[in-house]
C-alpha cells in the first residue's frame, strides 16, 4: 500500500514537474517574441530619426528619405512575421499606413512631407512592444 502511495505520488510529481516545464518552455517563447518585437521596435525608431532627418536634409539628397522608408519597411515586415499579437500588429498597421502616406507626399512632389504621423505610429508600436 505504501508503494502504491508512493508510486501516485511520484508520478503526479512527474506530471506536474511536465506541466511546469512546457509552461516555462511557451513563457519563453512569448519573452523571445517580446524582445524581438522591442529590438525591432528600437531599429524602426532609428530610422524614423533617420527619416526625420533626411526630410530636413531633402534638398542636398532626396534618396536618403527613400532610404529610410525602406529601412522602416522592412523592420515591419520583421514585426509582422514574428507576432500573432493584436495590438501589435494594429500599431504595424498603423506605421505601415504612415510611411505610406510620406512616400507618397515625396512621389507627388512634396520636399517636407509631414512625418509626424510616422513619429507617432513609432512610439504607439514602441508602447505595445514592451514587455
Amino acid at each position: 500500500m505504501a508503494a502504491s502511495r508512493h508510486r501516485r505520488t511520484a508520478i503526479a510529481a512527474l506530471g506536474a514537474a511536465a506541466a511546469l516545464t512546457v509552461g516555462l518552455l511557451s513563457g519563453c517563447s512569448a519573452v523571445n517574441k517580446a524582445l524581438d518585437c522591442v529590438h525591432t521596435a528600437d531599429s524602426i525608431a532609428d530610422s524614423v530619426t533617420e527619416l526625420q532627418q533626411a526630410v530636413e536634409n531633402a534638398a542636398n539628397d532626396p534618396t536618403q528619405a527613400d532610404a529610410s522608408i525602406a529601412s522602416i519597411e522592412k523592420n515591419l515586415d520583421k514585426i509582422g512575421d514574428k507576432t500573432d499579437n493584436v495590438d501589435v500588429n494594429k500599431a504595424v498597421d498603423h506605421l505601415n499606413q504612415a510611411v505610406a502616406n510620406v512616400r507618397t507626399e515625396i512621389k507627388n512632389g512634396d520636399k517636407t512631407p509631414d512625418v509626424t504621423p510616422v513619429t507617432d505610429a513609432a512610439g504607439e508600436l514602441t508602447k505595445v512592444c514592451t514587455p
